[in-house]
């Protein structure tokens, strides 16, 4: 296999005999798109072999620390085994052209992102952009700031995903599944405006991933902005999204808008205040421990002969 290919494949994880056997397949020339979905239909998933992780130490520059680390961090869930945050893989192109009002490619946004992950404490943060991204801008594809780019593939953030020409044609191999196959295999969260409605129906255990991790985000400013309820307003919280382990619930609750009209009893998710022990009745015993208090009812063993 040309070794530029089997870089690619080695640093998205997978071994050497799975990429090998796929190319003796579909032959050395296979687009990296092509080996990419053999890989996935073999269900080879990338593993962290001792022979790839030493070498790929000399590439690497940890981050928060001098020495160097054992095993790259790209090999592990999120870089820091200890930590509760998800990895997060982003699609560079997304985000370029929403920063960039979906007229210029804008390298800025793609750090905005980047950025505001790193803040909050991820480690394991993946942009993938097409590399034809690395040549000089054209007119009909315009690009600001392009040195970002740079600078974060020498951090180890940014992926170029395979692109080439064939006859003055761009032969360009499709980012999209780069970035749903990594986030899937990392159990991370998928950072883009996009749907994928195509890849959602393709494989069904990604439209779940896709339905279930997608975070949107909107740029206010030159402020990245993911929203606070990422699967809508009944969902988890923006932290419990970012969070393996996500926390319990804050006991600061709005006030129900139907106040004591409510009808939802236990499964409101409102605050009441005139239920003190909320939630621990269902409605049916709701309504029979009031009827037992009008009634006078408070003692089953000695119930009343009489009417009320």
């Amino acid at each position: 296999a040309p070794p530029s290919k089997m870089d690619f494949f080695c640093k998205l994880g997978y071994g050497k005999q799975d990429v090998c056997k796929v190319l003796q397949s579909l032959g050395q020339e296979a687009l990296e798109d092509d080996v990419l979905k053999e890989l996935i239909r073999m269900g080879s998933k990338p593993q962290a072999p001792e022979s790839r992780a030493q070498p790929a130490l000399l590439r690497l520059v940890p981050r928060g620390s001098g020495s160097a680390p054992d095993v790259p961090p790209w090999l592990h869930e999120d870089g820091d085994s200890s930590s509760h945050l998800r990895p997060i893989v982003i699609d560079g192109s997304n985000v370029a052209m929403s920063h960039g009002n979906k007229e210029v490619f804008s390298c800025w946004g793609i750090r905005l992102a980047v950025d505001w992950f790193r803040q909050r404490g991820h480690t394991y943060v993946k942009v993938f952009v097409p590399s034809w991204r690395k040549e000089p801008p054209r007119q009909d594809s315009p690009i600001a700031d392009q040195h970002i780019l740079a600078e974060l593939e020498k951090q180890s953030v940014l992926v170029y995903t395979p692109s080439r020409k064939v006859k003055g044609k761009r032969v360009v191999c499709y980012d999209d599944r780069y970035i749903v196959k990594v986030a899937y295999e990392k159990d991370g969260v998928i950072v883009s405006n996009d749907h994928y409605r195509d890849l959602q129906n393709e494989n069904p255990e990604w439209k779940w991933f896709i339905e279930q991790r997608l975070l949107m985000y909107s740029f206010v400013s030159n402020r990245f902005m993911p929203p606070d309820d990422p699967l809508g307003r009944h969902g988890p919280t923006l932290n419990n999204f970012l969070s393996k382990k996500p926390l319990p619930p804050e006991p600061k609750w709005q006030p129900c808008p139907y106040g004591k009209k409510c009808t939802y009893g236990n499964k409101c998710k409102f605050y009441h205040p005139e239920r003190p022990h909320q939630g621990q009745l269902p409605v049916a015993d709701e309504l029979r421990a009031k009827i037992k208090v009008s009634f006078g009812l408070g003692n089953e063993e000695e119930p009343p002969r009489g009417g009320p």
